[in-house]
């Protein structure tokens, strides 16, 4: 049971973890901040917050439980702020989805206290943000995914763990690299590719007649591209070397596919077809897979 959960930047994520713990009956207070002041009160009015603050300092205040959910690029202005106000009992933890960047400032400001700090992040969503995009079952049957680091006691691992499955997420346990690598590839790239093609067939003169014939294909992949841009800038800044090493990697394979269309080389583009399509087959059709999608 938590008692005093603190959400820094209240929103989808923040908010759905609030109401998941509130109709699990395992938190007595949520107190919210977020920037915004039309936020905050959202969140009160949609039952996320049993209490909204106008600072970082008085939300915090007797919580034993911190959530950082702001983006990435305000991560280390909010660790700063926060670190003179870290009790011995408090546990924090995040949701950024890219790790390396927020250990860092976390280290940076937060010292010694760093062993109370257990890196997370939830791997769901919708291409919906804010509180009013919350719902409580966000995290049923989704993976969180939790660094640990080498400073990190036991206690907080297991108090956060343990909120997270509280809300019906499978929690997994990565390393901090490897998880900046992986999610790269499933997660960052695949938005960036979305969010790219949108873009340019948007700026053509027959746009609307080209998406007025959209198949569902094209309208379940350019979905993402409907995410926050200001969440999806900083993921990409804060993970450049991961997502650079993948486009260049996908660059090199588009120019071959090209150069195969060009030369007519079917037999090359059966090939590779045939891989993905085995690839995927094996792979999505376990009816015991569990959702990866971050939106």
């Amino acid at each position: 049971m938590i008692n005093r959960l603190a959400i820094i930047g209240v929103g989808l994520i923040g908010g759905s973890l609030a109401l998941g713990l509130k109709k699990a009956g395992q938190v007595n207070e949520v107190v919210a901040y977020a920037r915004k002041s039309e936020t905050r009160q959202r969140a009160l009015e949609l039952g996320i917050a049993d209490r909204i603050e106008g600072s970082l300092a008085e939300t915090v205040k007797g919580a034993d439980m911190v959530l950082l959910s702001v983006p990435m690029g305000a991560m280390a202005d909010v660790f700063s702020e926060l670190a003179p106000l870290v009790t011995d009992t408090m546990m924090i933890t995040d949701a950024g989805s890219a790790k390396a960047q927020v250990v860092e400032a976390a280290r940076a400001a937060l010292g010694d206290k760093v062993s109370q700090f257990v890196p997370g992040h939830p791997i769901a969503g919708t291409e919906k943000s804010g509180p009013s995009a919350a719902f409580a079952e966000l995290y049923q049957d989704h993976r969180v995914v939790l660094t640990p680091l080498a400073e990190t006691s036991q206690k907080a691992l297991h108090q956060v763990k343990l909120m997270w499955q509280t809300v019906g997420a499978e929690v997994f346990e990565m390393a901090v690299e490897h998880h900046d690598v992986v999610l790269a590839a499933t997660s960052h790239l695949p938005h960036l590719l979305a969010f790219n093609l949108v873009g340019m067939l948007a700026q053509g003169d027959d746009v609307d007649e080209v998406l007025r014939y959209a198949a569902g294909g094209f309208k379940d992949f350019s979905r993402i591209a409907s995410s926050d841009p200001v969440m999806w800038r900083d993921i990409c800044l804060s993970n450049s070397g991961a997502i650079l090493d993948l486009l260049q990697q996908y660059q090199r394979d588009m120019g071959l596919l090209e150069q195969a269309i060009k030369q007519k080389d079917g037999d090359y583009l059966i090939k590779v077809f045939e891989r993905a399509k085995v690839a995927r087959d094996t792979r999505f059709n376990d009816p015991d897979l569990i959702d990866n999608s971050e939106v």
